[in-house]
């Protein structure tokens, strides 16, 4: 809820709260996600332009970033949120068919690409208090480190990069 982070939101006698996503609790679907569909750190990984594509592109960021990789819940969870913008901005303003989702860790940060066969460029938007929608690109700025477009010879690929520390 915009503007009430850190305050505790009342219940409701008799409703249970809602859980929320926590990385922390092992997602059995992430790691049948990889199975199904490709480890994104060996290769790109091609996926369905639907929105429940969403779903399987968080569940491969989860697995990599926490599992594989051994980051931390919050990088997770961030991470986790920014694929499920650029991969929402492929599927609703491209007309793909597909993207692909890579992801690439070097020394000292994470990166993670959303490929689509769209040049058309994202545009990042003044976002109002009260906005329901076009936050993502805002989120994606203000959660990561770097983000940029990258056009290609048939399509961009559109990317952010955070930094980690290297143990």
């Amino acid at each position: 809820m915009a503007g009430l982070e850190g305050i505790e939101q009342p219940r409701g006698q008799g409703h249970a709260a809602v859980p929320r996503w926590s990385p922390a609790v092992e997602d059995e679907r992430a790691s049948a996600a990889v199975e199904l569909y490709g480890n994104p750190t060996e290769s790109e990984v091609r996926l369905p332009s639907r929105p429940e594509s969403a779903a399987t592109a968080r569940r491969l960021v989860q697995v990599v970033v926490l599992r594989h990789w051994g980051l931390s819940p919050k990088l997770t969870e961030d991470a986790v949120l920014l694929v499920s913008e650029l991969v929402g901005n492929a599927v609703r303003h491209t007309g793909a068919r597909a993207f692909g989702l890579r992801m690439r860790r070097r020394t000292g940060r994470i990166r993670i690409e959303v490929r689509d066969p769209s040049r058309g460029l994202p545009c990042l938007m003044p976002v109002q208090e009260l906005d329901v929608s076009g936050r993502g690109l805002f989120l994606v700025d203000r959660l990561s480190d770097r983000w940029g477009v990258d056009l290609l010879p048939r399509g961009k690929t559109t990317w952010f990069e955070m930094r980690v520390s290297d143990r």
